[in-house]
């Protein structure tokens, strides 16, 4: 029951913010996941500056709502462990601009990234 009811207040909060007055006024914003190659440490940490520096333009540009990698293990710095992957939520003017954003990016040219997805996102909270 409490599932339904947090969805029903979800439904109701998103139907609440599309108005006639405001659907022109909301962006589509796009998640980038992806999984990380094996052993991909070393490779991440020779790009790490050109690829956060086109990270923190979509920050400087408003179009940036999250970004961060998922630690190999429970850790906020997981040493030699390293990362798994990685998510990116932010505003573009289309899917194809979100794919040709990360395929542009230093992680996908050195081979950080093994399994990449690209998929509209609806951001209903906060």
């Amino acid at each position: 029951m409490i599932a339904v009811a947090g969805a029903l207040a979800l439904a109701i909060h998103w139907e609440s913010r599309l108005t006639p007055q405001t659907t022109e006024d909301l962006s589509m914003l796009y998640a980038i996941i992806w999984e990380d190659s094996d052993d991909s440490l070393s490779l991440r940490l020779s790009v790490r500056a050109a690829h956060l520096k086109r990270v923190n333009q979509l920050l400087d540009e408003g179009r940036l709502v999250l970004g961060g990698p998922f630690p190999a293990l429970e850790a906020m710095d997981p040493g030699p462990a390293g990362f798994t992957g990685s998510l990116i939520v932010a505003d573009f003017p289309s899917l194809a601009d979100a794919e040709q954003w990360i395929n542009d990016d230093p992680y996908t040219d050195i081979g950080v990234i093994k399994d990449l997805m690209v998929k509209p996102f609806i951001q209903v909270v906060p």
